[in-house]
């Protein structure tokens, strides 16, 4: 039932929002240039990685080494009120479509992370990553590493169709409330080095 929510829900989802995609992606190049969508390869059901796509926040600016530069550096306020407004997860859906990613579930994070988990927090990617989770309702980046991996594991441990329901509808309220976008003192969030608990 899950995964029949999830192909009905994003097949529907990317008709309906079509125009506001378009639109999106419009302003995306008219501020920011191109590309308009940001890919990068994240780690999916047990681990396994994908290409993930949402729509490009930042600039592309390097430093003298070639490395990007932080966050707070590149981050436009054209791509605050995208992140602000989570419009910059739309394209998503296509990963939820093709069963990369589920509507709920944990967030998709970096594959460097993938060593860093402890057994416990590893357990995150025993289901699809989500476009949206229980961590991202109950604090999202504005929580610890620590108490987000204790969330996603309860989910994996917990999740209902009845849930991931409840989570959807609770989504919509955070995305209107605008809460927890951003670490304190981070244009996003602060990368993750490793928990102390093993």
């Amino acid at each position: 039932m899950k995964r029949i929510l999830d192909i009905v829900t994003s097949f529907f989802g990317l008709l309906i929002l079509a125009p506001i995609i378009v639109l999106v992606a419009w302003k995306i190049r008219k501020n920011l240039g191109s590309p308009v969508i940001f890919r990068q390869t994240r780690p999916g059901l047990n681990g396994k990685p994908f290409n993930m796509v949402k729509f490009r926040t930042m600039k592309d600016e390097l430093d003298a080494q070639g490395n990007s530069l932080p966050d707070a550096e590149r981050m436009t306020a054209f791509g605050n009120k995208l992140r602000n407004s989570s419009l910059d997860e739309l394209p998503e859906l296509w990963n939820v479509l093709k069963g990369e990613m589920s509507l709920v579930g944990p967030r998709p994070l970096l594959m460097q992370y993938l060593p860093l988990y402890n057994k416990e927090q590893s357990r995150r990617h025993e289901v699809r990553p989500g476009v949206t989770g229980w961590a991202q309702i109950n604090g999202r980046n504005a929580i610890s590493w620590e108490d987000k991996f204790k969330l996603d594991v309860w989910y994996v441990n917990n999740h209902t169709l009845l849930l991931d329901i409840k989570i959807l509808l609770l989504t919509v309220k955070k995305v209107f409330v605008k809460e927890g976008i951003s670490a304190e003192g981070h244009a996003t969030i602060e990368p993750f080095n490793g928990s102390s608990n093993e």
